[in-house]
């Protein structure tokens, strides 16, 4: 018979889902902002690395489930380098702000009452960051996490809203302003977690080197990557001018 603070802990459980927005490591399809920078293995094993590692952050925090959505065609690769140790959900439709109200449609329509989706490129997060996120939810009807480029790295809701991420700019500079101007169309109320930055174009991955140099176990599949490849990164950090 379950004790009362573990059927409490099953059920702040299910309120509480953080699905990783990700894709299968496929050569030309991740990371391409530093295909100008590395070579297409490298970016690749990046790319495998910063999922893995995001996993791992994900599942380290407490009384929270965890599942990956992501592209239909990618759903047997991920299954397979995860190793099925999280859920994996094919999205309807294709691109990120397809995939993004996949996530709510879908886990909110499951009987999650707080979601919040989180890019598969910052497993460097603080762990605190991700629970703050779960409990702004609950006195806001959306979160976001902003990047330091106009984007952002997380955002959640406790209900599914089909036009919150309608129009262009998914990814771009003005990404997060307006998914902004939409929740103000749609009235809902919104909070903030703290920026921070994701991995897209070089000088981010510089900014990641000296941030895992100093703490590898923040990220530790990453850290060991920037060893293997530390050649290519020495050629990035020529080409942009550090010593």
């Amino acid at each position: 018979m379950e004790s009362s603070s573990q059927t409490t802990m099953r059920a702040t459980s299910r309120n509480r889902t953080l699905v990783i927005m990700a894709k299968a490591p496929k050569p030309g399809m991740v990371k391409t902002r530093l295909s100008q920078s590395l070579p297409s293995p490298a970016i690749t094993a990046l790319y495998r690395c910063l999922l893995e590692d995001t996993v791992a952050l994900a599942k380290s925090l407490t009384s929270v489930e965890v599942a990956v959505m992501c592209p239909e065609s990618d759903t047997e690769e991920l299954a397979a380098l995860l190793g099925n140790t999280v859920p994996i959900v094919a999205q309807k439709g294709e691109g990120l702000a397809a995939g993004l109200t996949s996530v709510f449609r879908h886990f909110t329509a499951a009987g999650r009452q707080h979601v919040v989706a989180f890019n598969s490129d910052s497993p460097h997060l603080a762990p605190s960051v991700l629970d703050r996120a779960f409990e702004i939810l609950a006195t806001h009807d959306v979160v976001v996490g902003p990047t330091h480029d106009g984007g952002y790295y997380l955002v959640g809701a406790k209900a599914a809203h089909p036009s919150l991420f309608d129009g262009d700019g998914m990814g771009t500079r003005s990404a997060c302003d307006g998914l902004l101007t939409r929740t103000k169309l749609l009235g809902l109320s919104t909070g903030f977690t703290e920026p921070f930055y994701d991995i897209d174009v070089a000088d981010d991955l510089i900014q990641l080197a000296h941030e895992l140099r100093l703490a590898p176990a923040k990220a530790p599949r990453t850290a060991a990557w920037f060893g293997e490849w530390a050649q290519a990164v020495a050629h990035l950090r020529q080409c942009l001018g550090e010593l």
